[in-house]
């Protein structure tokens, strides 16, 4: 019973946290004249990465190194194969061509150096040191680029003041990292119940947990005709979820790579190439993209729940 109000409770507060943080960012993006995708890029982004950063420096912390990789892999591969699938399904995402040009290829080459940089079998204090410098030049690239220009969509609904519009993104945040916390912890709960590997929780279990956030965020965006948002919280999150989580889980802790295996940053890195020709076509990811990237991902989710019961 308390492990799945911990379930319930936690998919709660996420729901309203997402809802507060897409006003809040909305109406920041609309009065200081930054573009929605670039607040989706930062702010919300980041907003929606708190959870995988709250559970990978616990993790890494308490030595479960699987968890804590595991975590962000599967994110990054849920983020992508599932909740942009998902979000497309509800309702098409039509593309800039700055996310098709620079984002996307950015997040490529991301998660190509994240693959690289655990050759060794370890994310050390100076890889950590890199991925972080990485993100503060990303951001600072990102910022100076929309005061170069950016068209701002119109926003109806989002409070106007910029005491409240701040208020709604801080209280937004909090939200996605108290509910995300719940759901992961209950989840967790729930699947070493079953005596589910530590890998495994963390590239599924955690990872979808943690993900929630993006999934609501995207959703609702998306409801609300604010494309750039939505798609802009997914490459976001995957960059901040390599660049900074890591990043800064690795200046705190080493972390091993023990137990993850190539498939896994295979998936990880084909979703995002897959990703590019679809967003490149029509600069839309339609249905019938987000129903390729969820079978992909269903297909992903079977091969480790053959793994986990071999």
């Amino acid at each position: 019973m308390l492990i799945a109000l911990y379930i319930i409770g936690g998919f709660v507060i996420l729901t309203l946290g997402a809802e507060a943080l897409v006003r809040g960012a909305s109406a920041i993006a609309l009065r200081l004249g930054i573009a929605p995708l670039i607040i989706g890029l930062t702010i919300v982004a980041f907003g929606t990465s708190a959870p995988e950063l709250a559970v990978s420096l616990k993790s890494a912390l308490a030595g479960n190194s699987g968890i804590a990789l595991g975590n962000v892999i599967g994110s990054n591969i849920a983020n992508i194969g599932l909740i942009l699938a998902i979000t497309a399904l509800i309702r098409p995402i039509q593309v800039k061509s700055q996310m098709v040009k620079r984002d996307i290829p950015i997040m490529i080459a991301a998660s190509m150096l994240f693959w690289g940089l655990l050759v060794d079998g370890e994310l050390s204090f100076w890889d950590g040191a890199l991925l972080f410098s990485l993100l503060v030049g990303y951001l600072s690239f990102s910022y100076i680029g929309s005061r170069n220009g950016g068209d701002s969509e119109e926003i109806d609904d989002s409070p106007q003041k910029p005491v409240v519009s701040v208020l709604f993104i801080i209280i937004g945040i909090a939200m996605l990292v108290s509910g995300g916390i719940l759901f992961v912890d209950g989840a967790v709960d729930l699947a070493r119940t079953f005596g589910i590997s530590e890998v495994i929780i963390g590239l599924t279990i955690v990872a979808i947990g943690t993900s929630m956030p993006e999934l609501v965020t995207s959703i609702v965006a998306a409801r609300k005709g604010q494309s750039d948002i939505a798609i802009g919280n997914i490459v976001g999150s995957n960059l901040f979820n390599i660049l900074g989580i890591l990043g800064v889980t690795a200046l705190v802790h080493p972390i091993a790579a023990a137990g993850i295996q190539d498939f896994d940053f295979i998936v990880m890195l084909a979703l995002s190439l897959i990703l590019l020709p679809f967003a490149w076509t029509g600069f839309r990811i339609g249905r019938r993209e987000g129903a390729i990237l969820l079978i992909t991902y269903l297909s992903y989710m079977g091969y480790l729940i053959v793994q986990a019961s071999a």
